[in-house]
């Protein structure tokens, strides 16, 4: 048995395997209405994860073109005007909260990059 709660419209909004306070009603486990809803929790997790991965991934990328800047590999005038825009603007954002610039202060401390 799985306990729920409905939105207005009867939409689950919670699915909890043991009673809580605001739960409104009951599901069996196996109903087509509670696969649905794990299916849904799962490709919204799943979601939540490749984000995060992507803000993490622009800025592995971020600290690419910089080094490579920096090793004279690459210039800025090198890419295209939006990508020298968005990286300037990235860099005085990050400069304007203290020079966070470096990508994970700890694993360059532990000597990981």
């Amino acid at each position: 048995m799985l306990y729920v709660k409905r939105d207005a419209w009867g939409n689950l909004e919670r699915v909890e395997p043991a009673p809580f306070a605001e739960m409104d009603g009951e599901l069996v486990a196996d109903s087509q209405e509670a696969q649905a809803w794990f299916a849904n929790q799962t490709v919204e997790s799943s979601l939540l994860q490749l984000k995060q991965s992507d803000l993490d991934m622009i800025r592995v990328l971020e600290d690419l073109i910089t080094a490579l800047m920096q090793k004279g590999v690459l210039r800025i005038t090198d890419l295209p005007e939006a990508a020298q825009a968005k990286l300037v603007g990235r860099s005085r954002a990050r400069d304007a909260l203290g020079g966070a610039h470096s990508l994970i202060n700890d694993d360059e401390d532990s000597g990981l990059i």
